[in-house]
């Protein structure tokens, strides 16, 4: 492998009592003597590391060491080598491939400070491995330079350590060795273990030592990557490395002596993984979408693709080359698009984008490593889809130059023609959305054109009605273009305008009154028959010969006629201007105008009639009662007086009072305040309590002016301090005596006395019926009765019985036609019947009891039973008789059998209690 030709180095160890290599090799210098830290500046003056003769590019090669005393951050590097560079870190790498034809390469390293433009150089050597070793050779001696082993392939490093102390003191050497790193390629077949160097320390001459090694990849994870021969020095890898999973390694080695002790102080090892191309790059995305507008020019850019190759991007096998492999559809040229090699834009080189004709392309994109060299580099395709976006590079067309279309006569919102375009642009966008405008042919703006949003057809609609007798016929010219303007050098087409005809159709239309709400002013009182105006209507239609008719529509009070033919007007009635059906002085009136069309139409038009108020209504007193004491100077009534008419028929009034009769005169006297108010007050020094109607005459003013009689009611009582009437004077007042009130206080008394008697009475009769058994009646309730039914006679068989419903109820059809809800409550309700025990034709007499047993159970499980005695069927009773008698049952041939359990069966078998058992005792 080419990279264990790389060769780790020592340069000539300091004089100086220094703590192994690691101190020398210390981001910043440091004065033993004087003490001072921080000095800005290299660790050395001058570097020396040995290299093979062949380099490759990117190939680490040694790292200097410089200390700002703020960090690296603001520290950068040149060198005055071309084929050489210093990364950030200070490390120094081949900036390509190399082979080096001399002995050694020298060349300057400059730090530079960016804030303060201060720099420091450096001087770094680099001496090549078979001319470096043939010329130095081992060294020995006293001054214990370090030496390679000459023993080659494997690679020695003689492990350095302190100089002692002369008696001049302290001094510094200007150069010291320094370690190189170590390189190792990836994915190296072995075998492994593999050995990379050979650490020697000079003393091993003297005692025996051991070699140790500790950091990442040796005693920590991962573990055991690296190893080393304790005795002889020898350090290996185990296994294969992948750059990608760690790039470098530190390790520190150490020399001890077979007790553990320390020989020499640790040194720094710094191992690199060199780099193969073992990645294929790998776009972010398998397919990548990017747009261009169609027409675009040659050069317009389109999208980026991008691809990473997971190799080390300083050399050539993470660098990315791309490069379009095909293109589809390959119209109208086969290269439409480039792209950049390195930047992965792309770009069209052709002209020619039409979104009418090609709206999509697919373009195969190859990335290759290794710089785009396809004999060596690894590679990985994508697809980018490329959409060609419309713009608006065609104006829309009308499918024809004329167009026509027919309306009614005042119908607005109406559609009266669809102008249909075609437009090769994207559908439902800004360049495909079509835009009507009327240019010409409807002054009035009777017309607007609409576009319909799916179809784009241009729907002109009547926004204003026309009309026949004035225009029977339009003629407009409609332009039509796009919501998005047309591209630049795109021009509009002659075929974007287009003529619409239009034909008006005449209707049959209303008649109307030119002065609807029309006024008339006249006084009210008019008699009937009067002619008040002619409300005529207008009928529009003038190339129809048609007859307007007129009626009433509405004619509250009823005081108007119209005639039916000319539309004049009379009254009918009185008309007042003081009705309810006036407001504000005005009577508003209905009528309608019908045509004799078809189909007929009517119009309607309003009159208002203003009312003139006349002098027909006279005054009335306000108010009609009134109160005041029965002694003069206490007080006085004011009077007024309200009349329905209106200025200047109204006030001021007159206020007198008449000479009729002369008593009036003499108790009363009215007092002027103004014109419409006045005062009434006594004459007399004293008046008895009492209610008095006193006439007074109210006069208006109008011309002639109307009078009116009215009767006011005056209470007179005798009145307290202030002037109010009293308690005992209001009703003295009110015209009751004593005897009156006596009067009513008895009638009071009676009226309650009979209120208490009746309600005495209504609890007794509650009482009382309470305390009777109301609940049914005693011919119906069967319950606990004794039922007389009827004698029997002298027997049964004299009686004309049919006994055969006996033997089969079931069969009495009249009783199960019985409609439900009729049925007496002890009849058997109608359902299904249970199964009763059959008697025997023959009984027995030690039988009945288990009978009688059989049919109570049976009796007690029947739902249909009722909940008291009801007719129970229980078999034929034998031969001899059609129903034989219980008494001819033998008696004697129940044997020893007991029927004294019967009386425990209820009041229901007392009498066959009575029968069995107690036979013997009798």
């Amino acid at each position: 492998m080419r990279a264990g030709c790389a060769v780790l180095l020592l340069l000539p160890l300091l004089p100086l009592p220094l703590p192994g290599l690691s101190g020398a090799l210390r981001a910043h210098n440091e004065d033993l003597t004087t003490g001072e830290t921080c000095k800005a500046g290299f660790s050395e003056e001058d570097y020396t590391a040995l290299i093979s003769p062949n380099i490759l590019q990117g190939e680490k090669l040694l790292k200097v060491k410089f200390s700002s005393c703020l960090g690296t951050r603001g520290t950068q590097y040149e060198t005055s080598s071309l084929d050489f560079k210093v990364g950030a870190d200070g490390t120094v790498f081949a900036a390509r491939e190399l082979r080096i034809p001399s002995e050694q390469v020298a060349f300057t390293v400059t730090a530079r400070d960016r804030q303060t433009a201060e720099q420091w150089d450096a001087v770094v050597r680099l001496l090549v491995a078979q001319t470096w070793s043939s010329h130095s050779g081992h060294k020995k001696g006293k001054n214990r330079d370090v030496a390679l082993d000459p023993s080659q392939p494997p690679r020695d490093i003689l492990l350095p350590w302190p100089q002692h102390q002369s008696s001049g003191g302290l001094r510094r050497q200007k150069r010291d060795w320094v370690i190189p790193p170590i390189n190792v390629p990836e994915n190296s077949r072995g075998p492994f273990p593999q050995q990379l160097v050979r650490i020697r320390s000079d003393k091993d001459n003297d005692i025996p030592i051991r070699y140790s090694i500790t950091g990442v990849g040796a005693d920590q994870p991962p573990m055991e990557v690296f190893s080393i021969d304790s005795m002889s020095g020898r350090m290996y890898v185990t296994r294969p490395m992948d750059r990608e999973e760690r790039a470098s390694y530190h390790l520190r080695a150490h020399a001890v002596d077979m007790n553990g002790n320390k020989v020499e102080n640790p040194i720094d090892l710094y191992i690199y993984v060199i780099d193969m191309n073992d990645n294929r790059p790998e776009f972010i995305n398998q397919v990548y979408n990017g747009s261009v507008d169609e027409g675009s020019k040659p050069g317009t850019y389109v999208m980026t693709v991008t691809a990473n190759d997971a190799d080390d991007v300083t050399t050539a096998n993470g660098m990315v080359r791309y490069r379009i492999l095909t293109q589809t559809p390959q119209s109208p040229s086969q290269n439409m698009f480039t792209i950049n090699s390195e930047t992965g834009d792309i770009v069209t080189v052709a002209a020619g984008l039409d979104r009418e004709k090609v709206q999509q392309y697919t373009v195969i994109i190859q990335a290759t490593d290794m710089e785009g060299n396809l004999n060596y580099g690894l590679s990985n395709t994508a697809t980018a889809i490329i959409t060609v976006t419309d713009v608006n590079d065609n104006p829309p067309e009308f499918t024809t130059s004329t167009f026509a279309g027919e309306v009614p006569e005042n119908r607005v919102e109406t559609v009266v023609a669809n102008l249909t375009v075609m437009d090769r642009d994207q559908p439902h966008s800004p360049n495909w959305n079509a835009v009507y405008r009327i240019i010409s042919g409807d002054p009035s703006g009777h017309f607007s054109v609409r576009t319909d949003p799916v179809t784009n057809e241009g729907m002109v609609t009547v926004v204003k009605a026309v009309d026949y007798e004035l225009n029977r016929a339009f003629m407009l010219t409609v332009m039509v273009s796009n919501q998005a303007p047309l591209a630049s050098g795109i021009q509009m087409s002659f075929q974007s305008t287009a003529g619409v005809t239009i034909s008006v159709t005449d209707i049959n239309e209303a008649p109307y009154f030119p002065s609807n709400h029309k006024l008339v002013r006249l006084e009210e009182g008019v008699p009937a028959g009067t002619a008040l105006t002619t409300f005529s209507a207008v009928d529009p239609d003038r190339f129809m010969q048609q007859a307007v008719r007129y009626s009433k529509l509405s004619d509250p009070a009823n005081w108007l006629h119209i005639n039916a033919t000319n539309g004049q007007i009379t009254t009918a009635a009185v008309l007042d201007r003081e009705s309810l059906y006036t407001r504000s002085n005005v009577y508003e009136a209905t009528f309608l105008a019908a045509d004799n069309g078809i189909p007929p139409a009517s119009g309607t038009g309003t009159l208002q009639i203003y009312l003139i108020d006349i002098n027909d209504n006279a005054p009335e007193l306000l108010p009609k009662e009134a109160q005041i004491c029965e002694k003069p100077g206490l007080n006085a009534i004011n009077i007024t007086a309200a009349d329905a008419d209106m200025d200047p028929n109204i006030g001021p009034y007159v206020f007198e009072l008449p000479f009729v009769p002369a008593s009036v005169r003499k108790n009363w006297t009215i007092t002027r305040l103004n014109g419409d108010y006045a005062q009434l007050s006594l004459r007399i020094l004293y008046l008895e309590a009492g209610v008095y109607d006193v006439p007074i005459i109210v006069t208006d003013s109008g011309n002639p002016p109307l009078s009116n009689a009215s009767i006011i009611k005056v209470k007179v009582c005798p009145c307290d301090e202030n002037g109010d009437c009293s308690a005992v004077g209001a009703v003295a007042a009110a015209g009751l005596g004593t005897g009156a009130i006596v009067a009513i206080l008895i009638c009071i008394v009676i009226l309650l006395t009979m209120v208490l008697l009746f309600v005495a009475w209504m609890k007794r009769r509650e009482k009382e019926r309470h305390t009777k058994q109301l609940l049914i009646d005693p011919e119906d309730d069967v319950r606990d009765n004794i039922l007389k039914y009827d004698e029997e006679g002298g027997g049964e068989e004299d009686q004309d019985y049919d006994l055969s419903q006996l033997q089969q109820p079931e069969a009495m059809e009249h009783v199960l036609s019985k409609a439900p809800g009729v049925r007496r409550v002890d009849e058997r309700p109608v359902g299904a019947e249970p199964q009763y025990p059959v008697r025997p034709v023959v009984p027995h007499p030690g039988d009945i009891g288990d009978f009688i047993n059989e049919g109570l159970r049976a009796a007690d499980n029947d739902p249909t039973a009722p909940p008291y005695d009801s007719l129970l069927v229980f078999d034929y009773e034998g031969s001899g008789s059609t129903a034989g008698s219980v008494s001819s049952l033998n008696s004697t041939s129940s044997g020893d059998q007991d029927y004294d359990y019967l009386n425990d069966w209820g009041p229901r078998f007392k009498k066959l209690a009575d029968m069995y058992g107690g036979g013997e005792e009798d």
